[in-house]
């Protein structure tokens, strides 16, 4: 799995490339970590 970066912005998390490229935003860790498994599933 790629590395990706989360940081928790007022009340979500926004997810960025390990060059710093933002990905999505979520609720929370959960839905973020949950989404990236769907994104590597569909690579």
């Amino acid at each position: 799995m790629k590395e990706f970066e989360m940081r928790n912005v007022g009340s979500h998390i926004e997810v960025y490339t390990a060059g710093g490229v933002f990905l999505f935003s979520a609720d929370t860790v959960r839905e973020a970590m949950e989404e990236l498994e769907e994104e590597a599933r569909a690579a």
